[in-house]
């Protein structure tokens, strides 16, 4: 898409920018430090107090350069994240790769659809529509396309993700400050397990003597500057022993208070920026607004809270520099301060957290979801009915290339299909189109077709088991587990199932009495969907259930002595023989 070209360009030219402006205050930074030390030493040679008075301005500018140089600093991350955004889009559209995490962690093996429908794994659905940069939002992206949520979810989530479509530059802003400062799962549930800790409060004694001791510090050396008295000093020695002492008997309660992560406060400042940017946006859709106002619990402001949090987490994180650590606490007790300001944080805000990163996790899902439909304008999201009706216009598999991809008009109202055909006229693919595209109408997102009437179902496969499976024993035996699995899952509710090949590891009388068993078996449970089988006495079950069963089947024509395969849905049973034909050409028969 164009937009994507336009907003690299911009990004580009913005980070050149920055970059350059970035490079002049580094320079002028290092100017003043100069400044600094030829002051300190022009003074020290001279006697001259005018050159210390000039380190001194050296020193303010370089603490207000060293501001505008972190500012930079993260305007500048910010920048090379929405320009790697729009390289990445643009190198996922022109199919020259697909820079997204795939998800391979969610994998399931034992789920009904995920391993049979390629949801996760390298070239999955997942990997496709992923646009998460927090172990929040591509566990929650997993977590909803591995079921099929209430009717009025889905039509919340369909509001949303159509309203998110037409936000490109929030959802590319969201995504670049993920960026910033990717999290991983283990940071995810320090912070968590965190928030879920008991307090430990300080004991009364100890909160009396951080207030005291400093006052105390304070007193003696203003006494000894008025007095020139050296007692004052020495006491001055005594309480910064002290405190020194005092730190290090609780030093093992700070280091417990640290979330058990590195860069924990880091990662908190880069939540706290993604919590704002929601917090800022003007929604209209019901599930956005809802979103928002979960940010806003008991009149809290939750990106001001996580930045809090950060600064105290910063805080404590400074007790590793040990020349800092004995200065600020022998003098005021820093970390003691902190430690009680973390534990009352803790204590008044700290059970939202996982609220909060769950928000910003459904925010990215949506956010992915609507990345699809914009990238995909085409694409129809489905009207619900509650019928057991499913209707599909165009549909077609939503990984395949666009512009040779051939969809199908399919209709179950409610019927189950028997789908027949040689190998490579399309049936498993049409199978694939069938079970992803009920997933995404199950979650509210748009799907391959130009048209969709569906009533969202529990969606149940058998395509192909898992690899590891190598001999045809115990592949047979994991087969008739999950068909299993399938008949008791109809017991519960109606669902929509597909079936490819089934029996593959018995014998054709066995298989094909088998397969009519199991098709009469679902008959029985009013199931939806479809079975593809080369058996054609399977086919004539539907004189069995005419209300109930439909043949439909897959062709291939012969065409200038050649196979040729048009992918296109036809009522009916297969009557081409491809595999004859091809061992005739082949000279094999």
């Amino acid at each position: 898409m164009q937009i994507y070209q336009t907003k690299k360009e911009t990004f580009r030219n913005e980070l050149s920018e920055i970059n350059t402006k970035y490079n002049t205050i580094g320079f002028l930074r290092l100017l003043t430090i100069v400044g600094l030390i030829a002051g300190i030493y022009y003074t020290v040679q001279t006697g001259n107090n005018y050159y210390l008075l000039g380190s001194g301005g050296c020193f303010l500018a370089f603490i207000v350069l060293m501001r505008i140089h972190n500012k930079l600093s993260i305007r500048k991350k910010i920048k090379t994240a929405l320009l790697e955004i729009n390289t990445d889009e643009m190198a996922f559209l022109n199919k020259e790769k697909i820079p997204f995490g795939n998800g391979i962690e969610f994998e399931d093996l034992s789920h009904p659809y995920a391993y049979d429908l390629d949801l996760f794994g390298n070239h999955s659905l997942y990997q496709n529509i992923n646009r998460t940069e927090t172990y929040s939002g591509s566990s929650k992206l997993a977590e909803l396309l591995l079921k099929t949520i209430p009717a009025d979810e889905i039509v919340h989530n369909q509001e949303a993700i159509r309203e998110l479509a037409s936000k490109i530059d929030f959802r590319q802003d969201l995504g670049a400050l993920g960026k910033v400062y990717k999290d991983s799962k283990s940071l995810h549930t320090a912070l968590v397990n965190w928030s879920r800790m008991p307090n430990k409060p300080l004991s009364r004694l100890i909160n009396v003597i951080s207030y005291v001791t400093p006052v105390l510090l304070v007193a003696f050396l203003v006494a000894y500057f008025t007095t020139d008295n050296p007692l004052y000093v020495e006491f001055v020695i005594y309480i910064f022993l002290f405190n020194t002492t005092l730190l290090f008997s609780q030093y093992k309660s700070i280091q417990h208070e640290n979330a058990s992560a590195d860069q924990v406060d880091k990662t908190i400042f880069q939540y706290a920026r993604i919590i704002e940017k929601i917090e800022d946006q003007n929604f209209q859709a019901t599930k956005l607004k809802a979103l928002q106002q979960q940010l806003a619990q008991e009149n809290q402001n939750a990106s001001r809270d996580m930045n809090e949090l950060g600064e105290l987490f910063s805080r404590m994180d400074s007790i590793a520099n040990l020349v800092s650590t004995m200065l600020f606490n022998g003098t005021f007790l820093f970390h003691i301060h902190t430690l009680r300001y973390l534990q009352q944080w803790r204590a008044k805000k700290a059970k939202n957290i996982p609220l909060w990163l769950d928000v910003i996790g459904e925010m990215e899902t949506l956010s992915s979801l609507a990345n699809l439909s914009y990238n995909n304008p085409e694409f129809a999201f489905p009207v619900l009915n509650n019928e057991y009706v499913v209707e599909f216009s165009d549909l077609s598999h939503p990984l395949l290339n666009k512009a040779t991809r051939v969809g199908n008009t399919v209709v179950f109202d409610p019927k189950f299909m028997i789908l027949t055909g040689s190998n490579m006229s399309g049936k498993s693919t049409f199978l694939r189109s069938l079970g992803i595209n009920m997933v995404l109408a199950g979650i509210g997102s748009p799907v391959c077709a130009t048209a969709a009437n569906v009533h969202p179902l529990p969606v149940l496969v058998s395509m192909r088991l898992s690899d590891s499976l190598s001999d045809s024993e115990s592949y047979f035996f994991a087969e008739i587990k999950r068909l299993k699995l399938i008949m008791d899952k109809l017991e519960e509710q109606v669902s929509f199932v597909l079936l490819d090949e089934i029996l593959r590891g018995t014998n054709s009388d066995d298989k094909r009495s088998g397969t009519i068993g199991v098709v009469q078996k679902m008959m029985a449970k009013k199931a939806i969907g479809a079975i593809a089988t080369h058996d054609i006495e399977v086919c004539e079950t539907t004189h069995q259930y005419p209300e109930q069963l439909t043949n439909q089947c897959f062709e291939v024509q012969i065409v200038d002595n050649e196979l040729f395969f048009d992918y296109t849905l036809r009522a009916g049973i297969c009557k081409n023989k491809s595999a004859t034909f091809l061992m005739n050409k082949m000279g094999i028969v």
